[in-house]
């Protein structure tokens, strides 16, 4: 699949679109996530951001990434604002944010549903991207306020996708719980890893997955 996808990159000129993709990082910071396992996903994002498909992709598509940090009720923070991938220096600085960014909150609980609530806000300002993706991952299920499944309709409205990483370290079966409840948008899907250790290379998966959906007409 890493070839058909170089294939694919190799064939589009690198500034085809003006934006394709809107794609909202939303990163679990509630109480069980340590700080080990904190800093294992801002390593993550960071590694995968410059991987050189990955990092190719998100030239090619112009793409442009904000940060959410979430965890209990009415504890949702943008800690990186809207930036666009205009060019491999861009890709790079982003990264290196990632590998600098501190945590927010810690010792709260799990709100799913707000942390779709906040990326469906933050979303609706980028107007001119041709796609608006989220892509959450967490550790848990939601045990704080809305339910996420109860938000599909006005996701599916905004014509938004939420794709998921499922960190299975303490709750298993978690991945089921995230295709049932937050998987929304044609060809939707969610990346599983086992554990902390499998969080780098799945989310190196996931993002080269769901950038090149579209500019790679995989699907």
């Amino acid at each position: 699949m890493t070839r058909v996808i170089a294939f694919f990159l190799c064939l589009l000129p690198l500034r085809a679109l003006s934006c394709d993709l809107a794609l909202v990082l939303a990163v679990d910071v509630s109480g069980s996530v340590d700080s080990r396992e904190y800093r294992v996903q801002m390593d993550g994002l960071a590694e995968a951001l410059r991987d050189p498909l990955v990092s190719e992709a998100l030239v090619r598509s112009q793409a442009r990434l904000a940060l959410l940090q979430w965890t209990g009720g009415g504890r949702q923070r943008v800690t990186e604002d809207w930036t666009a991938m205009v060019d491999f220096e861009a890709v790079d600085r982003f990264a290196s944010v990632m590998a600098e960014e501190k945590r927010v909150w810690r010792n709260f609980s799990t709100a799913v549903g707000e942390a779709l609530e906040e990326s469906m806000a933050m979303l609706a300002t980028q107007t001119d991207c041709a796609r608006h993706v989220i892509d959450l991952s967490g550790d848990g299920r939601n045990n704080e306020g809305i339910e996420p499944a109860a938000l599909r309709g006005q996701l599916r409205a905004r014509n938004i996708t939420v794709n998921a990483l499922a960190i299975e370290a303490s709750v298993p079966e978690l991945t089921a719980w995230f295709f049932e409840n937050v998987l929304t948008g044609p060809g939707a899907f969610v990346e599983t890893a086992p554990t902390y250790a499998d969080y780098p290379d799945a989310i190196r998966r996931k993002l080269l997955r769901e950038i090149t959906r579209q500019t790679a007409s995989l699907d």
